[in-house]
């Protein structure tokens, strides 16, 4: 949400002083990213919004979600808690997802292969306040 530039926790006024620097700090990088792709064809015409970059802040997402996620959960494997558990079809007997927030089942679809669950995108689209 932050790199998104979607981010509405506002939290104290520490924390809030923290935000704007950080965005402040996104807005010269994406800044800088789009003067350098600027004169390829079609990027004048696809980011019009040269004060907050969101389209180019969207699709840099869109295009890192994977190793995004893949740095989130990295750690998952020496206790990171972080997800519920989440796996398996028996309602009595919940398998924790360990394998970066993934679960390990035979005949499990393989990245790369339009398997919707490698990345659990749906954290995007769920309103902010309901995470």
């Amino acid at each position: 949400d932050i790199v998104r530039g979607r981010d509405i926790f506002l939290g104290n006024r520490e924390e809030k002083l923290q935000r704007e620097k950080l965005d402040r700090n996104l807005k010269e990088m994406f800044g800088n990213i789009y003067r350098e792709m600027k004169d390829k064809e079609g990027a004048e015409t696809r980011y019009k919004d040269t004060e907050n970059y969101y389209e180019l802040r969207e699709d840099w997402w869109d295009a890192n979600r994977a190793t995004i996620w893949e740095a989130i959960t990295c750690s998952t494997d020496t206790g990171n808690a972080y997800f519920r558990a989440t796996c398996g079809n028996d309602p009595k007997g919940p398998y924790m997802a360990t394998n970066k927030c993934q679960c390990e089942r035979k005949g499990r679809i393989k990245q790369g292969t339009r398997e919707v669950n490698i990345v659990p995108t749906y954290f995007d689209y769920v309103p902010q306040f309901l995470r």
